[in-house]
């Protein structure tokens, strides 16, 4: 027999004909393995700390995406006051201030004038 790697999540489908091949091995009425791992009170146990699992796992996830919603809102809530802050520096000292340079701004009297070019002869 080959090794399982677990780290790869089983697909739905083989979950689901578990699933029915369970409910098969509850109808068997004289169903008495010789390995206890194999026994119905152990497949329930199993089952139950699977349903358990996934329902921590879907919660856990919509914590996650809610998380990540708010995280996003607030840097865009950050971002826009930055954007205000700048404007209003701007507003206050001016375009071409030492202010406006202090928040990311090139001063107007730094941009090279365009000039005319000569025709040759």
């Amino acid at each position: 027999m080959f090794t399982q790697n677990t780290n790869n999540r089983l697909s739905l489908s083989i979950l689901n004909a578990d699933q029915d091949i369970f409910q098969g091995l509850q109808t068997i009425t004289d169903y008495t393995p010789q390995r206890q791992e194999a026994s119905i009170p152990q497949i329930e146990q199993a089952q139950a700390e699977m349903r358990q699992s996934q329902q921590l796992e879907a919660q856990l996830k919509a914590q996650y995406r809610a998380a990540l919603d708010a995280a996003r809102l607030a840097e865009w809530a950050f971002h826009n006051t930055i954007l205000e802050a700048k404007n209003a520096v701007i507003a206050q000292f001016g375009a071409d201030s030492s202010e406006a340079q202090t928040v990311g701004r090139k001063k107007k009297s730094a941009y090279k004038r365009p000039m005319r070019q000569k025709k040759a002869a």
